[in-house]
């Protein structure tokens, strides 16, 4: 048996610990905050419960998986979300895509008129390709060189990846109507990036929304790292509250343990769930792994996120996921990437508002959950979100982004919580409140994304900010990978497993649509935990044809 210290105990944190404890190793998790789950976090307030970190579920056989591997089914209930979301365009244009991807062409013909449909199929067969190419070769193993050279060289494994392409520039050459364009546009901010610079592979997270489905846990979403949490402690894994790491420990060139509460404690092994940024400039000695450090620094942010918390009285009856688009959708990106960030002016506006009697202290009422994508807190660059007034003034403005959409929430407003970039740095730790860690922005994103064997023998990283990304899905994938390269305990990796990988067969990636059943067990911050890979860089960089949140 070997030991195993786990630095935090957010969903990529504990389901690496369940991995590693139903494998045979000792682990050890510690917590810096007085509560697991880090950005899928959770707010209750004069009877109302609000998921302050992703509102969307898809690809839940992931949690399928992890259940079966650490000990058999969790009782975790999903349910479809139908319709999956409501977007609201600038000129008023008002498109619902259904959970059912055969009926989303019809959608978009009645929306946006004859040959739309026909567009978004087209896309969606490219995207498929995508997704046969990147997401069993490229997110659920170790990334190395090597992989992306191989997925480069399968039958138009290049041309369909296009790392020289953006996320706009695909939208442009395939969408004819400016609305889709916006709309698959969109999708860059999964990843809390910009859609100009993003590689255009990132566009396969619209394909896993709509083929696999959006999904959502009655309870809220929080409930999956609760279930986690249980799974961890039916294994035996202690995790101790409100017991920060201040050091990991280097002797030699390799990793051996961590100073928590003053004391050493030894291990064999490291994981990191914390930030990538935060492991590299306060965790580990400074002359431990300075490469990788200056390689992190070079990487700019993704976006933050300002969030309203609002108890509302009376009953909307609206889409649980709704997205409301402003006019001028690069001036958004303009203002957090800049050089000179700021507060978006009219900013797209994400709701999710789900029908839920859990989350409500009555049934004349409903909480919603509004988030805006934002720029980091760094009051060093200008952009300070505990500025005196700033917050208050802020909320008021999204309120009235939100009216001119026709959504005056104000005469229904019991009351009004705010969550800025500053306070999701203070509540998880993550640098500036930046959700997603690092952008994903220029066609090498995927190698300058931290790997999850790190920079040191004995270390490895997990989570949102290692690869292969943010959202739900990818994170479970990232702790797949850590336990593969960790192997199980006191025995070589069973012979023919890839590192990373299960030994035992995979399931599906997602609930079968066809009929009643649905799985037992399944599977921002973020609007959508849909993923977004650290887009593949492989092979030359052609000549460029041109050139989140959500």
């Amino acid at each position: 048996m070997s030991r195993v210290v786990v630095i935090g105990a957010g969903l990529g944190g504990l389901a690496t610990a369940a991995r590693l404890a139903a494998a045979g190793h000792e682990v050890t998790v510690h917590e810096r905050s007085d509560a697991v789950g880090g950005k899928l976090g959770v707010v209750e307030r004069d009877g109302f419960t609000f998921d302050t970190g992703p509102s969307l579920l898809t690809l839940p056989g992931l949690l399928d998986d992890l259940f079966t591997t650490t000990g058999g089914p969790a009782g975790l209930p999903v349910e479809a979300v139908d319709p999956a979301c409501d977007y609201t365009f600038a000129d008023g244009t008002r498109l619902t895509l259904p959970h059912d991807p055969a009926a989303v062409p019809a959608a978009f013909d009645a929306t946006l008129g004859a040959g739309a449909g026909a567009a978004w199929s087209r896309l969606h067969a490219r995207s498929r390709h995508l997704w046969d190419l990147v997401g069993e070769e490229v997110l659920r193993r170790p990334l190395t060189l090597p992989a992306l050279l191989r997925m480069s060289l399968r039958p138009g494994g290049l041309r369909a990846v296009a790392p020289w392409r953006t996320v706009r520039g695909l939208a442009r050459r395939v969408l004819p109507d400016p609305r889709m364009r916006t709309w698959l546009e969109r999708y860059a901010t999964y990843s809390g990036s910009d859609p100009r610079r993003t590689p255009a592979v990132l566009s396969v997270t619209s394909f896993v929304e709509q083929e696999f489905g959006a999904w959502y846990v009655p309870g809220g979403l929080r409930r999956i790292v609760e279930t986690v949490h249980e799974r961890c402690r039916a294994l035996g894994v202690p995790v101790h509250l409100s017991s920060p790491v201040q050091e990991v420990l280097v002797e030699s060139g390799r990793v051996v343990g961590v100073r928590v509460d003053g004391r050493e404690e030894r291990a064999d092994a490291v994981v990191c769930n914390a930030d990538a940024a935060v492991l590299h400039e306060r965790l580990l000695p400074r002359t431990a792994a300075p490469r990788a450090r200056r390689r992190l620094r070079r990487i700019a942010p993704s976006t933050a996120g300002f969030v309203l918390l609002l108890g509302l009285s009376g009953r909307s009856g609206a889409a649980a996921h709704r997205v409301f688009f402003p006019a001028d959708y690069a001036a958004e990106f303009d203002a957090v990437f800049g050089r000179r960030p700021h507060p978006i002016e009219d900013p797209t506006v994400y709701v999710h508002a789900p029908d839920d009697p859990a989350l409500r202290p009555d049934d004349d009422s409903e909480g919603w959950f509004v988030l805006v994508n934002a720029p980091v807190h760094d009051p060093q660059r200008g952009m300070d979100w505990d500025a005196p007034g700033l917050r208050e003034a802020y909320a008021e403005r999204v309120l009235d982004v939100l009216a001119a959409h026709g959504v005056d929430v104000r005469p229904r407003l019991r009351f009004v919580e705010v969550l800025t970039p500053a306070d999701l740095e203070r509540r998880t730790g993550s640098p500036g409140g930046a959700i997603y860690g690092t952008a994903s922005h220029g066609p090498r994103a995927a190698l300058r994304r931290p790997a999850n064997a790190g920079p040191l023998p004995g270390l490895y990283l997990v989570g949102g900010s290692a690869h292969p990304g943010g959202g739900i899905p990818l994170v479970l994938m990232s702790a797949e990978i850590v336990a593969g390269l960790i192997g199980p305990a006191g025995r070589p990796r069973p012979a023919g497993t890839a590192p990373g990988s299960s030994a035992t067969s995979r399931p599906r990636a997602a609930p079968d649509r066809r009929g009643p059943a649905r799985p037992t067990s399944s599977g921002t911050s973020s609007p959508s935990s849909s993923p977004a890979p650290a887009p593949p860089s492989a092979g030359p960089r052609p000549p460029a044809s041109g050139a989140r949140p959500r």
